[in-house]
């Protein structure tokens, strides 16, 4: 997932999609204990997603708060 994609979103949208990140991350983490993954760089992406949003969305609650 790019940036301009992610600036695409609201800020609910980012909100719930670090929650699906999350539980994805939780999910490819336990399969890969329990068997490897066929391709377990999915979850260093899954770990980028989840930091490139939540970096994304901090911006825009500081520039929220700066604007009041």
């Amino acid at each position: 997932m790019k940036t301009s994609e992610i600036n695409e979103f609201t800020t609910k949208e980012i909100e719930e999609r670090i929650d699906t990140e999350k539980s994805l991350l939780a999910k490819l983490r336990m399969n890969h204990t329990v068997s490897p993954l066929d391709n377990p760089i999915k979850i260093k992406e899954t770990r980028r997603n989840i930091a490139r949003l939540k970096t994304i969305l901090r911006q825009r609650l500081s520039n929220e708060n700066s604007k009041s």
